[in-house]
Parts: C-alpha cells; structure tokens; sequence
C-alpha cells in the first residue's frame, strides 16, 4: 500500500473521530491548518465536521462551517470563496460511481462554492458543481448542476426559486467558544 494513502488515512481519522469532536475550537483550528490544503483567516469550523482528504480541500476567509458537515475531497478538490456559511450536516461530494458504467466506475469533478454563497441545513452537494457568487441553496437541497450567482434554489433537485440581492457587504465572524 501507498506511504501517503496510509499516512492520509490516519490523518483523516485522526481528526474525524478525534481532533474534531474536541470542544477547543482552538485545538481544531490548528490541527485543520496543518491537515487542510488551505484555511482562510476567520474561517471557523465547527465540531462533528468530517474532511474525506483534507489535503484537496481549500477554505476560504471568513468561512462559517457548522456543525456536522462532510467534505469529501478524496479525488478533486474542494473550493470556497470568501464569507461562505455552509450550514449543519450540509455534504459536499466530489466523487461517486457511474451508473450506466458495466464496472461501476468512478464519477466525479471538483466542487467550486464562491464568494458570500450560503449553504443551508442538510444540503447535498453533488460533484463537479460550481455555486456563483453570492447564491443560497435551501435547506436539505439537491445540487446536481451549476447554480448561477445570486440565485437562490431549493428541492430535490434544486431548482431556481428567485433571485438574491447583489449588494452583500457582510463578513462572516461566528466562532463559538465550546462548538
């Protein structure tokens, strides 16, 4: 076996059965800086979150991760901009299996979510998406293809339910003490 498959695999652990339900956000923040391939000034992630090879996922600033959250960065990478907030138990996926393929093969792309997009509870995000700046997906959303900026979706699949301003000024600054 893979020096590095093993090594990742013991980071990964480390951090999703350990580190990561620790209550000292601060404890977690520093293993994540060492782990993630990249962590923005501010950015918080909260506890229960779980990275699937943290060293494909970059984060951007000011970022609010909550709690719960899987980043499956195993294949492609992961992209968020800046004054992201990805809500509880969201999923953010970059690989899966090809249904139509007779050896069941993989299937994946790299997720891009960009700046001041807000992610809501228990939403699904499938591989090789790209989120436009400034969009919202709803609570327990389905996003199987692009998501134009300033767009806001819902359902299963997501689907175009209005627009969103496009004058969002805000910086994201929620850290916790014990989350």
């Amino acid at each position: 076996m893979n020096y590095r498959v093993i090594v990742g695999g013991i980071l990964a652990y480390s951090y999703n059965h350990l580190i990561g339900n620790m209550p000292s956000r601060k404890l977690r923040m520093a293993y994540l800086k060492a782990y993630l391939a990249e962590i923005g000034t501010g950015t918080s992630v909260q506890m229960g979150c779980r990275f699937l090879n943290g060293r494909k996922v970059h984060l951007g600033s000011h970022n609010v991760i909550n709690f719960g959250c899987l980043f499956d960065g195993r294949h492609y990478p992961i992209y968020t901009g800046a004054n992201v907030s990805i809500g509880p138990e969201a999923t953010i996926l970059t690989l899966g299996h090809n249904p139509q393929s007779p050896h069941f093969n993989d299937k994946g792309g790299e997720v891009i979510i960009n700046d001041y997009v807000w992610i809501a509870y228990r939403a699904l995000i499938l591989p090789g998406v790209t989120i436009g700046e400034g969009a919202v997906v709803g609570a327990g959303a389905v996003v199987t293809k692009d998501v134009e900026p300033y767009t806001i979706v819902a359902g299963n699949p997501a689907q175009f339910i209005k627009k969103r301003q496009t004058n969002l000024e805000y910086t994201l600054k929620y850290q916790p003490w014990l989350l």
